[in-house]
């Protein structure tokens, strides 16, 4: 074993210039591995990538929700009496809408997804909002709904308790207190599944891949890992955003088992460099490939503030003048004095980051800094303003 007190007397017997040179040996090493370019990280093919067909479709209907403790829809609208109107015709129940006046129904738009694979007889949760002027929709039960997709088909049909997670109340003079948002809820499996989407992988003998951020570089690595793992060449891209794949012999009418060998495949996804900027709320976002060319930067912080202050001037004693307020109004300007910084050709982020920051930029000075970059054609990446 080695003695550590002798590892500490040869440590003590070095000299300075060797503990120096062992320094910058370390430092370099750390600069190294920093600037270093780094592979790009792996992800799972189905984290990126969507098979087509297999998709979600959106349904949309609208019904009634009863039951309500007066806080319903009010006399402003019609078109819920119509709905109860025609609900109760349908039961045989001949109505006289001239009279009906009721504050316990309202009428409500319901909005489901239906997943795909999904089958007859499945339950799909539903999302039922206000479509009137209805102050909560606590306590309420949804009447049945169909559930229609773009088609016209009913591919579903929705009834149940509303669960809002919030409430509403209000006194007579006004006041009142408002949790959440009462005016829309959700049934937990509230819906249940009456038609199929029509969809077989037994007969099909080839499948399409979509990227859902298409990039060339990422197809053609997704192309290279799918031949890898199928040892053939069976996949191909068709553009940067679509792959077509042969399904081989060995997984013949074994699709599926061969799609699920394919989403679990690693990748590593390339993207395109973007700088996003949300000036709403000073955000400013940028990816790792953002790169800057040599350009000189100088900001300075130019404050204006404004202030009045009524001021209460007294005449003198015996005069014939009078008390009057007359404003008094300070004016000062602040200038900041940032010194001129200049960032050399193929800095990666953190160093743009850290070299703002020793100037002392905030967000929304980063936004102008950013923006001026970009219009001098220094910035090397998209950037984007939401």
């Amino acid at each position: 074993m080695r003695n550590p007190a002798k590892t500490d007397v040869l440590r003590k017997s070095w000299s300075p210039a060797i503990r120096g040179f062992l320094a910058v040996c370390c430092s370099l090493a750390v600069l190294l591995t920093l600037a270093w370019p780094h592979p790009a990280q792996a992800v799972r093919l189905k984290d990126v990538a969507s098979f087509k067909g297999v998709r979600s479709n959106q349904l949309l209907g609208n019904g009634l929700v009863v039951g309500l403790n007066g806080s319903g829809d009010g006399t402003n609208v019609d078109f819920n009496i119509q709905e109860l109107a025609n609900m109760l015709t349908n039961m045989g129940i001949t109505p006289n809408k001239t009279k009906m006046k009721v504050k316990n129904i309202a009428a409500v738009a319901v909005t489901a997804i239906l997943p795909p694979f999904a089958r007859v007889g499945s339950r799909i949760d539903v999302l039922v909002s206000s479509m009137g002027d209805a102050k909560s929709l606590q306590g309420g039960t949804l009447v049945l709904t169909p559930l229609k997709g773009v088609d016209g088909n009913v591919y579903g049909l929705a009834q149940g308790p509303v669960s809002v997670g919030g409430f509403a109340a209000s006194g007579d003079a006004g006041g009142g207190v408002t949790k959440n948002h009462p005016t829309a809820g959700r049934i937990a499996n509230g819906a249940t599944v009456e038609r199929e989407i029509p969809f077989d992988f037994a007969d099909k003998q080839s499948i399409v891949m979509a990227l859902n951020d298409p990039d060339f570089t990422t197809a053609t690595r997704a192309v290279r890992a799918i031949n890898r793992h199928l040892r053939g060449t069976y996949a191909f891209s068709k553009d940067g955003g679509t792959i077509a794949i042969k399904l081989p012999p060995a997984f013949k009418e074994r699709m599926v088992p061969m799609l699920a060998s394919l989403e679990n495949l690693e990748i590593p996804v390339d993207t395109v460099a973007k700088v996003i900027i949300d000036e709403r709320n000073g955000t400013v976002v940028m990816g790792e490939n953002v790169r800057l060319s040599t350009v000189a930067i100088a900001h300075g912080n130019l404050m204006i503030q404004i202030k009045e202050k009524p001021r209460v001037s007294q005449p003198l004693p015996f005069s014939q003048g009078s008390t009057v307020v007359v404003p008094d109004t300070s004016v000062t300007v602040k200038e900041g004095r940032d010194r001129l910084m200049v960032l050399p050709e193929g800095v990666n982020i953190g160093q743009v980051v850290q070299a703002l920051n020793a100037i002392g930029v905030t967000p929304r000075d980063l936004i102008a800094i950013l923006q001026a970059i970009k219009a001098a054609g220094a910035l090397q990446a998209e950037l984007q303003i939401i």
